[in-house]
This record gives C-alpha cells, structure tokens and sequence, in this order.
C-alpha cells in the first residue's frame, strides 16, 4: 500500500491470546506500520516483538500508538519501547485497563482527540471513540484515504462490548459520530481481520 512519495502502510499478523473478566482467547492481531523508509509509527504491540520488528525493518520507529488497553493490543509494548527507544502513547481513559496488564509501567504520552501525529511525511489525526475501551481511539490518516479502527470498528460492523469497561450505546454513538463522517472510500485497517470501508459500514450498520 503507496501513497503519495514514499509514505506507505506496512502490515503483518501475530497470533497469542486476549483475557479479561477471568477468561482466555486466542486471538490474531494485525500489526500496522505507518511511515517513510526512515521512520514510522508502529499502531498497537500484541504478542510479539520480534514480528512486529519484522514489519518494521531497519527504520526508526517515533512511537508506539496504542489504539486501546486490551492486553492483546499493548502486551509487547513496554518491550518494545526498550528495543526501539520510542514513547508509548495511550489515550489515559484506558488507564484501569492498562493496569490489568502493566501494573508496574506506565505509557509514555497520553493521547487525546484532536492531537496529530506526524510521521514520514504523513499525519495521523487522533480521534476518540469510547465504546469498546473508555480511552480507545482510531487514527485517520486523510493523506492515505484510511483509517486504523483498533477494535472500535471491524469488517461486519462495530467491535465488542460485552466485557468489563465497554459500553454498546458508546461505541455506536462513536462510530456514528467520528468515522462515519469521513469519506466513505475511507479504508479501514481494523484490529483484527480484512480490511473494509467507511461506506461498506456505514451502509450495514444503517
């Protein structure tokens, strides 16, 4: 995937496990880059450092920017932040859940909506869509035509939210309010799964 100059999305797969409220999933997590051949962000640390390195290659990573708390999604961070020397950047909502998997270390940056995250000629917009966490968020990138949802919005329509900590009226309310208003040729990278697109959702969720 190319845009415009050398700005690209990388994506690869690592497989491990989701727990909460005392049970356990396996799981696939995606695993997205975003950046130049010099440097890019890396979007949530599931699983695996090493795979996620893989994607990654010889470029200096700026961030990890984490979409929301679930363990499946920040597990490897603080590993990773070794490896890369780079911050980790939540949104500080997802604390209580961050806890249930680093209770003894903290992110780096909070995130917050609004806030813009430049990397390798390109800008990802901050947008906070509660729902599925209390601090998750999706990252837009209007420069590319996608967006990268997390668990807020999949292929099939909006993520999870029958455990602790969601909120099923929220994340619609969300979804309704921050993705559906972007153009719906907009390419969603989801946290698990194909890929889809704002109108695709738009038009299932009615």
């Amino acid at each position: 995937m190319t845009a415009p100059g050398s700005t690209r999305v990388d994506h690869g797969t690592t497989s491990g496990t989701f727990s909460l409220d005392g049970q356990t999933f396996d799981v696939e997590n995606n695993v997205w880059v975003v950046g130049d051949d010099t440097e890019c962000v890396v979007i949530d640390a599931p699983h695996d450092v090493d795979g996620i390195l893989a994607v990654v290659g010889d470029r200096r990573v700026k961030a990890i920017v984490c979409t929301h708390a679930h363990d499946d999604h920040v597990r490897v961070a603080p590993a990773l932040r070794e490896r890369v020397v780079a911050p980790i950047m939540l949104h500080p909502d997802d604390r209580p859940l961050w806890e249930l998997t680093h209770a003894d270390h903290l992110w780096d940056l909070d995130l917050a909506d609004g806030v813009r995250i430049e990397v390798g000629g390109t800008t990802l917009d901050v947008l906070h869509t509660p729902g599925h966490a209390p601090g998750a968020v999706c990252l837009y990138a209007p420069d590319l035509g996608c967006v990268f949802t997390g668990d807020t919005l999949f292929n099939g329509g909006p993520g999870a939210t029958g455990r602790s900590y969601s909120d099923a009226d929220q994340i619609v309310a969300s979804i309704r309010a921050r993705l559906f208003v972007l153009p719906p040729d907009t390419v969603v990278h989801t946290g698990h799964g194909d890929d889809t697109t704002i109108g695709a959702e738009r038009s299932a969720l009615g």
